[in-house]
């Protein structure tokens, strides 16, 4: 089951929203007896049920599941500065290099 924070990001998108509203409008909270949304303050949207948020766990377990993906990918790219010198000398190499880490970390 995804976390309260990626079930929240899939209802914001879901109903139109994007994941800026989190920043100011969304405070998430866990007291010890689990996760719950302490203050809601998105304009235009009502704060989800248990229920809104449970038909949302699919897609956040996707998204949280990606968003893992994504940052093994980053670290395995390197940073920009050495990529394009490796572009530079030999282009194919580079994309034969990042082909391997996409195949390797396959998104959902």
């Amino acid at each position: 089951m995804a976390i309260l924070y990626w079930k929240v990001n899939a209802y914001l998108e879901a109903n139109g929203k994007t994941k800026d509203e989190f920043k100011d409008n969304i405070v998430l909270q866990n007291d010890g007896s689990g996760d719950y949304i302490r203050t809601w303050n998105v304009s235009g949207l009502a704060q989800p049920t248990a229920e809104q948020l449970d038909a949302a766990d699919a897609q956040a377990t996707t998204d949280f599941n990606n968003n893992r993906v994504d940052r093994t990918r980053r670290q395995a790219y390197g940073n920009w500065k050495d990529q394009l010198d490796e572009i530079y000398h030999d282009i194919d190499a580079w994309k034969t290099r990042i082909k391997s880490i996409k195949d390797a970390n396959a998104k959902e």
